[in-house]
């Protein structure tokens, strides 16, 4: 009888103890699942929070001559008007750009042939005189309204700046076909890889002043060309929220 009982002992003390363990566990186990998904979460946020950090829109002036972020349009002359870059390299065809972007347009070039496909600049730097000589003739050729809307007034052009090119390619040199081209549907789609932005779409005249062109391309550099291209910026003008500029003062 007596070893009966003891036995019975030892069977409950089991079961309790097996009771309590499984209750230990089950416990645990919600609370362990709910430190990883805050875990979890905590990462996530922090994570997100990093890809959506503030980007920094100050890092470079969008006034001065030699930033590669200046803003050049209709209300936002160069200073001074005549400002020439002192670090002009050669590109290609006899163009030339500033050196950071006659860099980053080799290194498009040889993107755009390892895709099969050939692009050439067709113009890149133009002095203050070249740009008088460039809009006098536009407004010669198609009168003052028009030119206004497909050619900057000297000190007011971005190739003034060193940082601008029109491409070409496909049989297509300024000119509109260039946009419907193998090579400007790939320019328009890689150029953010390299640092440049397409300047003037047909969407954004009433914001840039300008007319659709195709084959202008901007160097900004890779950072703030990815940052426009994750955004869906599409103007430095909405970018830097600065006044569109449809016509001159």
């Amino acid at each position: 009888m007596k070893h009966r009982i003891v036995i019975a002992i030892i069977g409950l003390v089991i079961i309790a103890a097996v009771l309590l363990l499984w209750s230990a566990k089950s416990g645990d186990l919600p609370n362990s699942s709910s430190r990883k998904a805050n875990a979890t979460s905590a990462s996530q946020s922090q994570q997100s929070s990093s890809s959506t950090a503030a980007f920094d829109h100050t890092r470079y002036s969008v006034t001065d001559p030699n930033s590669i972020w200046v803003v050049v349009n209709k209300h936002h002359p160069l200073k001074p008007v005549n400002y020439a870059p002192q670090d002009l390299t050669s590109v290609s065809n006899g163009q030339v750009m500033r050196a950071e972007a006659a860099t980053a347009l080799t290194s498009m070039f040889a993107g755009a042939k390892t895709a099969g496909l050939t692009i050439t600049a067709a113009s890149a730097y133009r002095s203050y005189t070249t740009q008088v000589s460039v809009y006098n003739q536009e407004v010669a050729n198609y009168g003052k309204a028009k030119a206004d809307s497909e050619s900057a007034r000297p000190g007011f052009s971005e190739h003034q700046t060193g940082l601008a090119v029109d491409i070409a390619g496909g049989g297509c040199s300024i000119t509109d076909c260039f946009g419907t081209t193998a090579e400007g549907k790939w320019a328009t789609a890689h150029a953010y890889e390299y640092g440049f932005i397409l300047r003037y779409t047909a969407d954004k005249t009433p914001i840039t002043g300008y007319r659709a062109e195709a084959w202008h391309f901007r160097y900004v550099g890779k950072d703030l060309a990815l940052q426009m291209h994750k955004t869906g910026a599409t103007t430095l003008e909405e970018f830097f929220t600065l006044d569109a500029a449809p016509d001159y003062y």
